[in-house]
């Protein structure tokens, strides 16, 4: 039977078209420009990205349950969501101008961590925007057309640096300075990111919440010590979000180094970014069809196949060094990389109450994007210590391999008997005003 999305759902999905470009961005281009920039300072592409990655990450382990608490009181959600988006968009544009290595790495930080809370925020959206038997096939359509639609822009950004790199390849021996090309690239993606966001800003409104009384930031706040206390007894939530945090952590440090990796492997830089667009490509029907595929096969099944597959993949990384392998890898990355994401994104909206939707994806945000510190502090301490960056990867397999044991027994631990409030209506106190559907 065909799924046909509600007007809402699609804008909703508008939105990781837009976001998905800043992550192509960061996980492709960023990494050859920095490396253009940094005059030899820094010692390498990976180890410096690598930090700067660990701390955008770590700033949203601290913020991202602080404000997806307060984004589940009345009216907030919109708010926090709208000024992560316009602070991520200023300071993508801002990286287009930095010159220095450093204030680059800084003006990253901010950037990543400003797109990262507004994902807290918009990963809770999906319980509002969408019913709870229709999540898992929305949440694929998020990460499969953003995954294609992020190539429109990135091929645009592939074009200037290419004016800027290969001037010959156009009759000319220069067209583009390094400082030109950067500001068109990093202005170009910010406008798309912002320009997909406004049919949700247009058209959402918050369903699920809670009534903020007379003091809205004493009441999130306590209520999210509440949500912490409560995840003690909500064991099969607990442990997805330790094995979350094992097996996403692994996804994420892929997906943010891979290029600096291949970098410092020697790889061209143009093969480097054509494989990373065929993931891109690969991406959108394997999120498409494994989606579809949730409707016969239990959410949490298609998670362990891709965790394994994972394990696989980064095995195979560590003995990477030719450029034709780089680009096995990349097809591998491609089929499972939508999947796992989208099916962890709405397995876990499933399990959680919907009234403190926000809260705990912060807190989700903490075992996933906010804690992946560890990966890419990994990769990076082994490589520095080594200086062999290829036993920085290899450390990855053991996180995807505790992720595995740790998700097996959360979809065998036993949901108490009273459930967990997001499989019903919401809760008395929480709001139900009406979204445009």
């Amino acid at each position: 039977m065909k799924f046909k999305m509600t007007p809402l759902e699609r804008k909703w999905v508008w939105y990781d078209v837009g976001n998905s470009a800043f992550t192509l961005l960061v996980s492709t281009l960023i990494p050859i420009f920095f490396g253009l920039i940094d005059g030899g300072e820094a010692e390498s592409a990976t180890t410096a990205l690598g930090y700067a990655t660990s701390i955008a990450t770590a700033v949203v382990a601290i913020l991202g349950p602080i404000l997806g608490s307060l984004s589940d009181l009345r009216g907030m959600r919109k708010v926090i969501f709208s000024v992560s988006v316009l602070v991520g968009a200023i300071g993508c544009v801002a990286l287009g101008f930095m010159q220095h290595w450093l204030w680059f790495l800084v003006l990253l930080v901010i950037a990543k961590s400003a797109y990262q809370l507004s994902l807290v925020v918009y990963d809770s959206m999906l319980c509002d925007v969408t019913q709870r038997e229709r999540m898992d096939e929305v949440s694929s359509r998020g990460y499969a057309w953003g995954y294609i639609g992020s190539c429109i822009p990135f091929v645009l950004s592939v074009f200037v640096y290419v004016l800027y790199a290969m001037p010959d390849l156009f009759g000319a021996e220069h067209i583009l300075s390094l400082e030109a090309a950067m500001i068109i690239v990093f202005l170009l993606t910010a406008v798309w990111w912002v320009a997909c966001t406004l049919p949700l800003w247009k058209s959402y409104r918050q369903v699920n919440f809670v009534e903020p009384g007379s003091h809205p930031v004493r009441a999130g706040l306590r209520s999210l010590g509440k949500t912490f206390r409560e995840l003690v007894t909500r064991k099969h939530i607990l442990l997805f979000l330790i094995a979350f945090f094992f097996f996403i952590d692994g996804v994420y440090t892929i997906i943010d180094l891979a290029v600096a990796y291949g970098t410092d492997l020697g790889l061209g830089n143009v093969s480097l970014v054509l494989a990373l667009l065929v993931t891109q490509v690969v991406a959108f029907p394997a999120a498409i069809l494994l989606g579809m595929l949730s409707r016969k096969v239990k959410p949490q099944y298609l998670i362990l196949a891709c965790i394994v597959a994972y394990f696989c993949i980064t095995v195979y990384a560590v003995f990477l060094d030719q450029e034709y392998e780089f680009w096995i890898l990349a097809v591998c990355v491609g089929l499972f990389q939508g999947t796992i994401q989208a099916m962890s994104r709405s397995y876990f909206a499933k399990i959680i109450p919907l009234d403190k939707a926000s809260e705990y994806f912060g807190i989700y945000d903490i075992f996933g994007k906010g804690a992946s510190f560890m990966g890419t502090f990994l990769v990076a301490l082994v490589s520095d210590l080594t200086g062999r960056e290829n036993l920085g990867v290899a450390a990855l397999a053991v996180l995807f391999l505790i992720g595995l044991v740790v998700f097996i027994f959360a979809i065998r631990c036993k949901v108490p008997a009273e459930g967990d409030g997001s499989a019903g209506a919401p809760p008395a106190d929480a709001g139900a005003h009406g979204a445009e559907q």
